[in-house]
């Protein structure tokens, strides 16, 4: 998974790197000679993200640019010059060394240069359950979350990343449930590396397969945009359509909009649209984001009529396939919550991600790093009152 890029990384100097800002070429080459690396820590990113000011930041072993990371600066109301520096699954550093050889001089940078604390989120993952035990836990009524159940795998490094950041003086953000203002803590993933279509389709659960036979019958086709404007229009139609039956505030098409512009900019098979169709409807619709070995579900849109054509899982099968053609290590379906509670209404996102076969993945989640105490409680309060 994503911890595989970080340990790319290396520092051969007996002292720390130096952290300086990159210009978004340099930073753009860095990340294209890594495995993975999370879309939010693209250069590209940080023009999507045009609420925020953005900086590239470069790790250097003497010439050698052995680390990076894409820095979103939010200010603080009323005192402009003073920001909250963030790096959403990032930065792209070698996590499994010392790690404050890496953070020492980022917050020392950062707080020369107006940011009054750090936010981060380690691409890095703790534990890991497989789709055996998740089903097996949201069948025994004794068992409410992930973390009532062993992990099948604990990674050594996520266990000491989250020790070195709580000796440091870092600050954990996870709530509860796994969802907080960032980037959520527990995602469920489809490894593919290594893997043929035939073994991930019998890895799924008897209802997907069912399903993307159904689709395939009932002449469900799939077509791949790049996002063309009418594609981008028909995509955002359906996806307010679905805000509207699902009770969530959609994003507008302006930001999808700039998105792709970014994205596609950086590199044209970045980012695409898949629409499925059903006798000329337009039933179901995603977005998949690559960045190297890592392929990412990032939003997904339904009709509400011709439910039983299955256009969505038609569109899963069509993008976990090309995320297969493309090798990649990983299909990523983003965030679920912990939770393995039969009446709570959030398992049944996690029961059709488990549907793929696949497993959740725990991080460490997202850390803070207060370098301004006082403005850093004010922020706090602020925060807390907007109810985010």
């Amino acid at each position: 998974m994503s911890n595989n890029s970080s340990r790319a990384l290396t520092r051969t100097a007996a002292g720390n790197p130096v952290v300086r800002p990159i210009s978004a070429a340099d930073h753009l080459a860095f990340v294209r000679a890594q495995r993975s690396v999370s879309f939010l820590q693209t250069p590209a990113w940080g023009r999507v993200k045009t609420e925020w000011r953005s900086e590239s930041l470069g790790w250097f072993d003497g010439p050698r640019l052995v680390g990076a990371g894409l820095v979103l600066h939010r200010p603080v109301p009323r005192l402009d010059r003073y920001t909250l520096a963030y790096l959403p699954e990032g930065p792209v550093i070698d996590w499994s060394s010392e790690i404050g050889a890496w953070l020492d001089p980022l917050a020392a940078y950062l707080k020369e240069h107006g940011a009054f604390a750090i936010r981060l989120g380690p691409p890095v993952v703790t534990d890991t359950w497989d789709a055996t035990q998740i089903k097996d836990g949201i069948a025994d009524p004794q068992i409410r979350r992930l973390t009532d159940m062993p992990g099948r795998w604990d990674d050594p490094v996520g266990a000491r990343v989250s020790s070195q950041l709580k000796d440091a003086g870092w600050l954990p953000q996870n709530p509860l449930d796994g969802f907080g203002v960032g980037h959520p803590q527990f995602k469920y993933v489809l490894p593919l590396a290594g893997r043929t279509e035939d073994e991930l389709l019998r890895g799924m659960n008897q209802q997907w397969r069912r399903n993307i036979k159904k689709s395939a019958k009932e002449g469900v086709e799939v077509t791949v945009s790049d996002g063309g404007p009418e594609d981008l229009k028909a995509f955002h139609d359906l996806y307010v359509h679905t805000a509207e039956r699902d009770r969530f505030t959609p994003r507008p098409l302006s930001y999808f909009e700039t998105m792709f512009t970014a994205l596609r900019a950086e590199d044209p098979e970045r980012i695409k649209i898949y629409l499925a169709h059903h006798q000329g409807d337009l039933v179901a619709a995603t977005v998949m984001v690559r960045v190297g070995s890592h392929a990412v579900y990032s939003y997904g849109a339904s009709a509400t009529a011709k439910r039983e054509v299955r256009g969505s899982n038609a569109c899963q099968w069509a993008m976990i396939r090309d995320a297969l053609a493309a090798d990649c290590d990983v299909y990523d379906l983003r965030g679920i919550t912990p939770t393995l509670d039969a009446d709570d209404p959030h398992v049944g996102l996690v029961r059709f991600k488990v549907g793929t076969g696949g497993q959740a993945v725990r991080y460490v989640g997202e850390w803070d790093l207060p370098l301004r105490p006082m403005i850093y409680r004010a922020f706090d309060l602020y925060m807390r009152r907007r109810g985010h």
